[in-house]
């Protein structure tokens, strides 16, 4: 049996469980540790699910066109953050045909949803590109990037998920480079609820691009499935907005920022390679003679092998509590 064609998820690679369910220790996502947000969960336990929600979703759309300070019109929801990056790009296929530009090392999902519109990848400043994919800061480093010198030429998306979870450092992005751009949300990662879906991007404002962005709002809202939120991630992107919600993250934030010191002091002590990075997350080089990630999951310990990535030879960590620490000093020293 051909394995791409009886899964749909063969040749994808992500953190999270596997065909052998939950890692006891896991370091391989980089959803928020600290969490789940308890104003988050008390939502989602109000929710009812026996009814559909608003098909036009209009006081969502309103209160996030309200809290970013856009028009509603700007607001583009979505089922989750992949299913954006699949309908943005089908949908430029049809408005600007041409390549697909991402950075060298980024989310698989931007490549495959290029290759199943019919679309060429190229990496980094092509000119040729007729759409370009940026990460702040970007998977598997945390890293930042500047906006392209011709930001208003190319539509471009913003990829700002780990936004929320950033530890240091500032953004390089301007407030009217955001609006030449479309930013897209996810705000499940922050609040330490992987498992519940649902994203929104906004739109550029038209004046600050050089192309027709009604083209392609309207071309999105055609390609959107109908209910592409249920009412639980309507719940949870509500919840979201709440000033409460936010001075939550700031103290988990700083809750991750110790937990990925003590990772970081750990992992230099055992001799690994420690890239850069300003968010709840890192990549390491591990040491000649150390356990594979295939090992460590044996010891119930989950860490990203980045190849899928273009990073071969290295991992990608998240920030986690002491007691997953401590699991992976001894699961990596046998």
């Amino acid at each position: 049996m051909d394995l791409l064609r009886s899964d749909p998820a063969a040749g994808r690679v992500h953190g999270g469980p596997d065909r052998h369910g939950p890692a006891a220790w896991d370091f391989s996502t980089c959803a928020n540790a600290a969490g789940p947000c308890p104003a988050a969960v008390a939502a989602l336990q109000r929710v009812d699910p026996t009814r559909y929600p608003d098909p036009g979703y209009h006081a969502l759309r309103e209160r996030l066109a309200a809290w970013h300070r856009v028009e509603p019109a700007r607001v583009v929801l979505a089922a989750s953050a992949s299913e954006f990056i699949q309908r943005i790009t089908a949908v430029g296929a049809r408005l600007s045909p041409g390549a697909v530009a991402l950075p060298a090392h980024a989310f698989g999902d931007y490549a495959a949803a290029a290759r199943a519109a019919g679309r060429a990848v190229t990496v980094g400043a092509d000119p040729a590109a007729t759409l370009r994919w940026i990460g702040e800061p970007s998977s598997p480093l945390g890293q930042d990037a500047p906006p392209p010198r011709d930001l208003s030429r190319v539509p471009t998306v913003l990829d700002s998920v780990y936004a929320p979870l950033r530890l240091g450092g500032a953004s390089r992005w301007s407030t009217p480079d955001r609006h030449a751009a479309f930013v897209l949300h996810g705000p499940n990662k922050a609040l330490g609820l992987c498992g519940l879906r649902g994203a929104y991007a906004l739109a550029p404002e038209p004046e600050a691009v050089d192309w027709d962005v009604s083209a392609w709002t309207d071309a999105l809202a055609a390609a959107e499935p109908s209910w592409p939120l249920g009412a639980h991630a309507v719940a949870m992107i509500e919840t979201w907005t709440e000033p409460a919600t936010q001075r939550w993250l700031a103290g988990a934030r700083l809750t991750l920022g110790g937990w990925l010191t003590e990772l970081r002091a750990m992992l230099e002590d055992l001799g690994f390679e420690i890239l850069p990075s300003v968010a709840n997350f890192l990549c390491v080089r591990p040491p000649p003679g150390a356990p594979d990630a295939a090992a460590l999951r044996r010891h119930g310990v989950a860490v990203r092998d980045t190849t899928s990535f273009g990073l071969p030879g290295h991992w990608r960590l998240s920030a986690q509590p002491s007691a997953a620490v401590a699991a992976l000093r001894a699961a990596l020293r046998g």
